[in-house]
């Protein structure tokens, strides 16, 4: 998809701070944090939404959740972290690329 931001970032034609990336993961540091660590989980493959998985994407979100802790440590997240998934114009979404937030570090707010 060529207007997906995330897609642009993805396959390297947009200048991103990426901190991990495979043959089917990019793993990159949010421009807007809203916590001291703040990365974003995007799959290679354009996804609008969570919503519109499927299970011929089991693999690929078993891979995603899988890495989320390894990508934390790393990141020195030892005590802790946040994960949220946005999911439509409802949700918060404003990326319509399928994505995973992940937050740490400090003290994250708690929800509303």
């Amino acid at each position: 998809m060529t207007d997906c931001l995330f897609c642009k970032v993805a396959d390297h034609s947009l200048a991103s701070d990426i901190v991990y990336e495979d043959d089917q993961i990019v793993v990159f540091k949010d421009i807007y944090p809203k916590a001291d660590v703040h990365l974003l989980m995007v799959p290679r493959q354009h996804i609008a939404s969570l919503a519109e998985l499927d299970s011929v994407h089991d693999g690929l979100i078993a891979r995603m959740m899988r890495l989320l802790p390894q990508i934390a440590r790393q990141q020195g997240l030892d005590n802790g972290f946040r994960t949220i998934i946005n999911t439509g114009p409802g949700g918060g979404q404003e990326v319509y690329h399928f994505h995973i937030h992940l937050l740490g570090g400090g003290s994250l707010p708690g929800f509303a």
